[in-house]
């Protein structure tokens, strides 16, 4: 598991000189955090990143031989299941690529030169979501506790038993949810997202064990941390790179596919 006070890194950067400056950056500001290594392109980047399974990845964005954002979705789509993903900043001398780095649920985006004061904050991004990630005992954090309060459990599952209705905490409310209005279901660090028309909700337990009891012919798996209601879904749009967003009934943002799922939406 990891230990929030010493995680593991790994940088991906191009440009020596500057791969550099980030790691020296980083020892002065986080003398706690270990550095695996700098991958220079886009492909070892992939690579080292699914074998060493970092904490957080530092990413540039323009790289020879494969962009930061496009390892950032392979490493997503391929990352194992039984570990949380990385953290993810980009470090960039780019701006117009913030939107979609958020869009990989990038913790923070960061504009070259890296200053001092400016990876302080970076950092404190960093130990916070890290924070939240270790168990509540060790973690001491009060916010936390409190969403755990909040969050219902659902009851162990007996033999083939399927779920009607979801039990989802929404503060100090509990929200009643037929599968039925149930938009799509998205794996965050600790819980599921249940979306419906009407808004979202959470659920304290993991995506696998809520897809094993109530996801049939009716849902659809096309991430690995996300299921839609496969009526629901409208249309399937190709990008210029290959990447497949649907449209679906109930939602107003477009839900991305990964690649593992791409070939459920190419034409017959």
């Amino acid at each position: 598991m990891t230990n929030p006070d010493t995680p593991l890194a790994l940088i991906a950067e191009d440009e020596p000189v500057l791969a550099r400056s980030l790691q020296r950056l980083l020892a002065q500001t986080w003398p706690g955090l270990r550095l695996a290594g700098v991958a220079e392109d886009g492909l070892a980047a992939t690579a080292q990143a699914l074998a060493l399974l970092p904490d957080i990845l530092f990413l540039d964005i323009r790289m020879p031989g494969r962009s930061g954002l496009d390892v950032a979705e392979i490493v997503a789509d391929d990352w194992p299941e039984d570990r949380p993903t990385p953290l993810l900043v980009f470090v960039t001398a780019f701006d117009e690529f913030a939107v979609a780095a958020f869009e990989r649920a990038a913790v923070d985006y960061v504009l070259k030169p890296v200053t001092p004061e400016r990876l302080h904050k970076t950092v404190a991004r960093l130990r916070e979501r890290l924070a939240a990630r270790a168990p509540v005992a060790q973690a001491g954090d009060a916010a936390e506790q409190l969403r755990t309060v909040q969050a219902i459990q659902a009851p162990p599952a007996t033999g083939d038993e399927r779920i009607k209705v979801i039990r989802a905490g929404v503060g100090n409310t509990v929200r009643m949810i037929p599968v039925a209005e149930v938009v799509c279901l998205e794996a965050t660090d600790k819980y599921v997202n249940v979306v419906t028309a009407d808004g979202e909700a959470l659920v304290r337990m993991s995506l696998r064990e809520l897809a094993a009891r109530i996801v049939g012919a009716e849902f659809t798996q096309v991430h690995r941390s996300v299921y839609v209601a496969t009526g629901r879904i409208r249309s399937a749009t190709r990008d210029e790179l290959g990447h497949y967003s649907l449209a679906v009934d109930g939602l107003a943002r477009p839900l991305k596919v990964s690649r593992a799922f791409a070939h459920l939406f190419r034409p017959m």
